[in-house]
């Protein structure tokens, strides 16, 4: 069987070798005679899983045991009321950085629990461009500060992380893993699984655990991190066989040389990418060159009346899912961690021959 080149934003690319060790462990979990999705969440061999999933990620990101790893369920989109439930008190505000689409739909929801101070916003430059730092109009007393890392949308990403006396709080879906992270800079750091630590289903919550127990009385059960962190994730039955393959990821990472391989990777892949953007007068990119994304790389053609034809072709050629955003248009293609090297060279050469034949 051909694997083709999926440059999908999410659910996205997974690693060759862990879907080879989940095919081969599929009906017969470790000589159990059961498959792992077959198990009870609090069996010695689940639980075992989990905890071994957790210590290698805390290896691959440094981090010490101030803070909690919890594994949930619901997306990124959850943590969207969940962060305001746990961390706004009653007549407090928060501040948030609005850089794209993720970050709207976090400010809306956060509003229906509390008062939001939107700092900056790079809407009046159709999200090309992340506000700098000095711009923001921040409030002494917010309960944290939030922002978006990566607009996995609009391909605008933060090259450095923002100075807070507040809690940071950061949405880091298609980040996550991509590259080494000072965790001890954040207060909370949330991400859906589906770009660079998994598949669709499971989501990844780090707190630091001074900030557990600070929950609104309203805030549900479900979605109150203390009450998560005391059951070890465990509250309820969780996303086993997502857990189990994020942490099959976390291994092939550690197998790789751990985050700074894959930020050397990633780095050729993007810089590859965009230098053939750049290079040519047929392709564009929106975004300014300091906020440009290390995994979502928007571009669009000269004539937009090629797109459909481009799209046709590219599927043609086994280069899967480069659609852009239905509120951007033109291309996008998401060069996660799990995209290869070979996929982007693929796609280069794709896209220079199609300029030769149609441009």
């Amino acid at each position: 069987m051909t694997r083709l080149y999926n440059f999908c934003a999410g659910p996205a690319s997974l690693p060759d070798p862990v879907l080879a060790t989940a095919r081969d462990e599929m009906l017969d979990w470790h000589g159990s005679g059961l498959s792992l999705m077959e198990m009870s969440h609090r069996s010695p061999e689940v639980v075992g899983v989990v905890q071994r999933a957790e210590a290698t990620l805390r290896e691959l990101l440094g981090m010490s045991d101030d803070y909690a790893v919890l594994f949930l369920q619901g997306g990124a989109s959850t943590q969207f009321a969940a962060a305001p439930l746990n961390l706004l008190a009653e007549g407090a505000s928060a501040d948030y950085v609005n850089t794209g689409q993720w970050s709207k739909k976090a400010i809306a929801e956060a509003r229906r629990f509390g008062r939001v101070n939107v700092v900056a916003s790079a809407e009046d430059s159709n999200f090309s461009t992340i506000p700098p730092q000095e711009s923001w109009q921040t409030d002494p007393g917010a309960a944290y500060l939030h922002y978006t890392p990566n607009e996995t949308i609009g391909g605008v990403e933060f090259s450095w992380i923002p100075d807070s006396a507040a809690p940071l709080v950061a949405d880091m879906s298609s980040t996550l893993l991509s590259r080494p992270l000072d965790v001890s800079r954040f207060g909370v750091i949330y991400a859906g699984a589906q770009k660079n630590i998994g598949p669709a289903g499971l989501t990844l919550v780090i707190v630091h655990r001074e900030l557990l127990g600070r929950a609104q009385p309203l805030c549900p059960t479900m979605l109150d991190w203390k009450t998560a962190a005391d059951n070890e994730s465990m509250y309820n039955t969780p996303p086993t066989f997502a857990l189990y393959l994020a942490g099959l990821v976390f291994e092939w990472l550690k197998e790789l040389g751990g985050l700074a391989a894959m930020e050397a990777i990633n780095r050729r892949k993007a810089g590859a990418l965009y230098a053939a953007i750049d290079g040519s007068d047929f392709y564009g990119n929106p975004v300014e060159l300091p906020s440009r994304s290390l995994m979502n790389i928007p571009f669009t053609l000269a004539d937009p009346a090629l797109d459909k034809l481009f799209l046709q072709e590219a599927e043609a050629a086994g280069l899967l899912n480069l659609k852009g955003h239905r509120s951007v248009g033109g291309m996008r293609a998401s060069v996660y961690n799990a995209v290869s090297e070979q996929a982007v060279a693929a796609l280069i050469a794709f896209m220079q021959d199609f300029e030769q034949r149609r441009g």
